[in-house]
């Protein structure tokens, strides 16, 4: 059986520059305000890397003990895009982790995108909005190294 997870496509946006990448959607990931943690190479694309003073440094609690990372409050907009919309803009912290791979959304990042997760286990999710018929599949992992 093929274990899957909820990673949706993101399009994140800074002043001039934006990319698109999928994100973990990780509702284990708690946080007070919308939060995107991103590796290092992307934190380079978009123009944080390396710190600077306008960086936070900062140790988070995880799974796997303390992590640290550099937190760029309300830094980015963030939005989904699926093959018939896009949503609309939301403002995010950029969270930094020299350990991450991939993209992930913190649970109120999941929330203020709307995102429903219906089956994890199976990667299945819709927006809110939309009709519980209406299921969504994950998009594949984009890693980062």
């Amino acid at each position: 059986m093929v274990q899957l997870v909820v990673r949706v496509r993101v399009k994140l946006s800074r002043d001039d520059k934006e990319i698109e990448t999928s994100a973990l959607a990780n509702s284990g990931y708690e946080s007070e305000t919308p939060q995107i943690l991103v590796p290092i190479k992307l934190a380079e694309q978009l123009g944080f890397w390396p710190p600077t003073t306008y960086l936070e440094e900062s140790v988070f609690e995880s799974a796997g003990g303390p992590l640290r990372v550099w937190i760029a409050p309300k830094s980015v907009k963030v939005k989904v895009i699926v093959i018939d919309l896009e949503t609309k803009w939301v403002e995010a912290d950029l969270i930094i982790s020299p350990l991450a791979d991939e993209v992930l959304l913190s649970d109120k990042m999941i929330s203020e995108l709307n995102i429903a997760l219906e089956d994890p286990g199976r990667g299945y999710w819709r927006f809110t909005w939309e009709p519980k018929k209406k299921v969504r599949r994950s998009e594949p992992p984009r890693y980062w190294k």
